[in-house]
């Protein structure tokens, strides 16, 4: 962002700005004009100036207390999803893929270094986060970014990997970039990648690539389930093949778009 701001085209106000509306999240949902500041790296003044424009147009909302994000937030992302015809077509898919394995099921694009939630269907809540659409995960801990990494060439998922913070998130977390690149030659080549207990202890998850009309990997699809529940054989032998049953009709429709 250094080189950007550099330039006359940066615009660093822009780019405050939305780091206050990313300031907000599942986890905090309500913010004092403190936490905003502190979570945006921007001064307290800054901060009551953005939220008081934010909440002039409607995006934000707030008491004597704390600060809020509002619903009209939703149409900043609703222009970008209402554009893919890739949600549209995923959505009936996952819902039956769901209805066969009784599972959580889920697809997700590659946003920088993080995959970005743009469909789901959920089960049971087998994470101590709520997940919801443009929920976000650093890539290389989850199944669905594992994919999306392995359909790179080794020097653009090194490069996304040079940009994650890289730190262990339990015990199983693979963090090292020359382990991490041959985790994805191993996903590249089998088709489909299995997560056990590397983003959150206990959540097991299988994904396999989505690819669009000229063969590159445009999304990941997953199922997700708990290690109390399902053994990592029982998500190999039972939700493997219907995994990637409904990935290769997923394709299909994808090549007619």
């Amino acid at each position: 962002m250094a080189d950007e701001a550099a330039s006359g085209d940066f615009v660093q106000s822009l780019a405050r700005g939305l780091s206050v509306i990313r300031a907000f999240d599942a986890e905090h949902p309500e913010l004092t004009l403190s936490d905003v500041a502190r979570r945006a790296d921007i001064t307290r003044a800054a901060a009551r100036r953005f939220l008081l424009t934010l909440e002039s147009l409607g995006y934000v909302a707030s008491d004597a207390r704390a600060f809020r994000l509002t619903p009209r937030v939703l149409e900043l992302g609703f222009s970008y999803l209402s554009s893919l015809s890739l949600t549209e077509i995923v959505q009936p898919h996952l819902e039956a893929l769901s209805r066969e394995v009784d599972e959580s099921v889920s697809a997700a694009v590659l946003g920088g270094a993080d995959i970005v939630y743009i469909a789901r269907v959920p089960t049971r809540r087998i994470m101590s986060v709520r997940i919801t659409i443009g929920t976000r995960f650093p890539a290389f801990a989850t199944s669905m970014g594992r994919v999306l990494l392995a359909g790179m060439t080794d020097a653009a998922a090194d490069a996304v990997v040079a940009t994650s913070d890289l730190r262990a998130f339990t015990e199983r977390t693979v963090t090292d970039p020359t382990e991490l690149r041959r985790e994805f030659a191993l996903v590249r080549n089998q088709g489909w990648s299995l997560i056990d207990g590397e983003l959150e202890p206990g959540l097991r998850s299988i994904a396999a690539p989505l690819h669009g009309r000229d063969g590159t990997v445009v999304a990941g699809l997953n199922v997700s389930t708990s290690a109390t529940r399902d053994t990592v054989e029982h998500l190999l032998d039972a939700y493997l093949p219907p995994l990637l049953r409904t990935a290769t009709a997923i394709d299909a429709e994808l090549r007619l778009t």
